[in-house]
């Protein structure tokens, strides 16, 4: 029960933060993540970041709404899927423009 509410909601979350992301906005994304990037390079890692988020977001929405309906018994492997392809993404857009994770 507690999955059908939360999820959706900070799905809802991730997806705002990842389209702010995605808009150029990386003021969500902590400091230290992107001390390398540069403006030329802003742009695009704004994108894959925010995709991610997004995909991650959407999981967790889907996740919440099949936590209502008769395939309840999918809901983890489905948020778990989106968390993995997301962070996939994230990883990515790290190591591609900010030379490294940390």
């Amino acid at each position: 029960m507690f999955e059908g509410i939360a999820l959706p909601l900070l799905g809802g979350f991730l997806i705002a933060l990842g389209i702010l992301n995605i808009r150029g906005n990386l003021s969500s994304i902590h400091w230290y993540q992107r001390q390398r990037i540069t403006q030329e390079t802003a742009r695009p890692y704004g994108k894959w970041m925010g995709s991610g988020s997004v995909v991650i977001g959407g999981g967790l929405i889907l996740g919440g709404v099949l936590a209502w309906t008769k395939w309840s018994l999918a809901c983890p492997y489905v948020a778990i899927a989106a968390i993995a392809v997301g962070i996939g993404l994230m990883v990515y857009a790290q190591v591609r423009y900010n030379k490294g994770l940390f």
